[in-house]
């Protein structure tokens, strides 16, 4: 058997043994699965965009800081139709599911895509940390509550022309009248409601079962470091006190990890697709 028969092999087993799966995924997880941030897609979707603003991925463009509401909010229709809206489940996230269907799992993800909700795992195993492209919410958090923005997105859509749309399909926070925003965690007024709330606990009540004694794996999906003490350190931590804790980090870019954890780490830099599909097997 090759290296990477071998590592397949022992991850499986890992699985199979194990009491419990706490699936972290990140941004790389679903560019693997097809949401096309940067190359072909996205050139196409945004060409406009891109003479006009110059704009060298999605991701970027996010934080451009447009001079009206009206442009802003134009953009961000067309963003959060393209990632969270338009696309159906993809194919590598559903085969993720089959893989753990059978398993006590939790996910705890980075992403706002909807992806693991579209695929079928459980909401209430889902902590989605970072918000939600589906959602909006008061820009300066004048309220602990968020809103969906599914028909708000669908108007403007209909009426945007020239980069921009009217001002009244812009939406306005009902308790200030002030200014609305995508409910994604990018400065300090980030809303974390109830809902969220709720799901911060049922996953750190999961992962305080497993954190020193339990076997248990961490798979790792995606996550490089740009925001690493959400999952990466963490299970990191986990990995290095529990000595029945298995790491398996799918990470082409990023792989190294903790030396102290190297002998209860499986690492596979080789493509997500196929890295997945060979453990379902």
């Amino acid at each position: 058997m090759n290296s990477f028969s071998r590592r397949i092999e022992e991850a499986r087993q890992k699985i199979a043994a194990a009491d419990a799966v706490v699936i972290g995924a990140g941004a790389g997880f679903s560019a693997a699965a097809g949401l096309d941030y940067s190359g072909e897609g996205f050139r196409k979707e945004f060409a406009d965009y891109i003479r006009k603003y110059n704009f060298p991925d999605l991701y970027s463009s996010s934080f451009y800081d447009f001079p009206t509401e009206e442009e802003r909010w134009a953009r961000w229709a067309r963003h959060i139709d393209y990632a969270r809206f338009r696309p159906e489940a993809f194919e590598l996230y559903k085969e993720l599911l089959d893989l753990v269907k059978d398993k006590n799992y939790f996910v705890i993800t980075t992403n706002v895509d909807g992806q693991f909700r579209k695929a079928g795992f459980s909401p209430d195993k889902i902590f989605e940390v970072q918000g939600d492209y589906g959602l909006m919410q008061c820009a300066v958090g004048c309220h602990p509550k968020v809103y969906s923005d599914k028909a708000v997105v669908e108007d403007i859509l209909k009426h945007s022309h020239d980069l921009t749309v009217d001002t009244k399909y812009v939406p306005v926070c009902p308790v200030c009248g002030g200014n609305m925003d995508v409910h994604v965690r990018k400065n300090g007024y980030f809303v974390q409601d109830e809902d969220w709330h709720k799901a911060a606990s049922r996953y750190e009540s999961f992962m305080s079962r497993y954190a020193d004694k339990e076997p248990v794996v961490l798979l790792e999906l995606g996550i490089g470091y740009n925001t690493p003490a959400i999952i990466r350190f963490p299970f990191e931590q986990v990995t290095y006190h529990n000595p029945k804790a298995t790491l398996i980090r799918l990470n082409s870019e990023y792989p190294e990890g903790a030396p102290e954890n190297a002998s209860r780490t499986i690492t596979f830099t080789e493509n997500m697709k196929d890295v997945i599909k060979n453990l379902s097997i």
